[in-house]
């Protein structure tokens, strides 16, 4: 980058990084700590989806497991909005892997 760069121009692959500046460390902190949570919530809901088309958990256990995954989409929903962050903030660029998570959120 050189010191003719535009914010325009810098704003591009950089927008998902992480900005290390000492009066945001905390709100990129928590970006990066919900990324990896919403990685972690999203692949959990995979393999329970996966279970319950094999058929391999009981009744009780398929309540549990809905609701828990749906009281972690509630509060990973209400940190984004307390942070001021939107889904596809939590979406890290990998660059030449693409992104993170899925595109559509699944």
């Amino acid at each position: 980058m050189t010191s003719s760069d535009s914010p325009e121009e810098r704003s591009g692959p950089q927008r998902n990084r992480l900005n290390l500046e000492p009066d945001t460390v905390e709100r990129d902190l928590l970006k990066l700590v919900l990324t990896v949570v919403e990685l972690l919530r999203q692949l959990m809901e995979r393999q329970a989806l996966r279970r319950f088309d094999v058929g391999d958990l009981s009744e009780e256990q398929e309540e549990r497991i809905g609701l828990t995954l749906m009281l972690l989409e509630e509060r990973m929903t209400e940190l984004r909005e307390r942070y001021d962050l939107r889904p596809e903030d939590l979406n890290l660029d990998l660059g030449p892997l693409g992104p993170l998570l899925p595109r559509d959120g699944g």
